[in-house]
């Protein structure tokens, strides 16, 4: 029996959402994949394998990269508004960006226990009020304060050869821009010099995964060129810009 196009039309209408929604559960799912990231690199840094365990941190940060994208283009937050990808983005990246690299600082030989052990607990509190700050970013999508990429300031840890003191007082200063209001650069929805950010953001990838697969112990110009890349995030939003409202609210991705 031939299906009339009333009926073929109503059956489309019905699949169409659907199918909507299952793409952006998939989107979900895709987000909470890295918490999986994020217990191995757990389980490989109580077996003391640190290289292993920024290689689950990295994996992770990838995942944190994209999926934002993927929200947007599948508008997640209109089909499946019952979960809450912000929520959900946060709840792992507490897990990948602080709680292992705090677990990290507090094992991994960094420093002394009694030193170790007070500044893990500051990245854990510091962060943990950051990601409940609603203002945490401003109007032209910057990170307001240090946005706890813990993950990322750990990797140096055990990237540069580094005194116990001098560790200590990175974290504390960072612990402390925190809450400070100067800005960091969201490396994909920032529009300012949007393309030379995100070439750096890739060459500091390829950079870091040669670190990686070298145990840590890369040639010289390894290390200066992930320097290199760190300073530049680093001070981006403190260099003064004249300001084009349109363009810095624009999220483009």
């Amino acid at each position: 029996m031939a299906i009339s196009s009333k009926s073929l039309a109503d059956k489309l209408m019905i699949e169409r959402p659907k199918r909507r929604q299952t793409l952006a559960f998939a989107v979900h799912l895709f987000t909470a994949s890295g918490a999986v990231c994020g217990l191995l690199a757990l389980i490989a840094a109580v077996e003391g394998h640190w290289s292993i365990m920024f290689a689950w941190l990295g994996a992770a940060l990838f995942v944190d990269g994209i999926d934002g994208t993927m929200a947007r283009r599948a508008r997640v937050w209109e089909v499946l508004p019952r979960w809450s990808g912000e929520t959900l983005d946060l709840v792992v990246d507490y897990l990948t960006y602080v709680l292992v690299p705090a677990f990290a600082v507090a094992m991994g030989g960094l420093m002394p226990a009694w030193l170790a052990v007070p500044a893990s607990a500051a990245i854990l509190l510091t962060s943990a009020l950051y990601f409940a700050d609603t203002e945490m970013k401003t109007d032209d999508l910057y990170f307001q304060g240090f946005p706890a990429v813990w993950n990322l300031v750990v990797f140096y840890f055990f990237l540069v050869p580094m005194n116990a003191w001098l560790i200590a007082a990175i974290i504390a200063l960072l612990s402390v821009a925190t809450f400070l209001p100067i800005k960091f650069v969201h490396p994909f929805r920032v529009v300012r010099l949007r393309l030379l950010t995100i070439g750096l953001l890739a060459l500091w990838a390829v950079l870091a995964v040669v670190a990686v697969v070298e145990g840590l112990n890369p040639p010289g110009w390894v290390v200066l060129g992930l320097c290199a890349c760190a300073l530049y995030f680093l001070v981006f939003g403190l260099i003064p810009f004249r300001r084009r409202a349109a363009e810095d609210s624009a999220s483009g991705l």
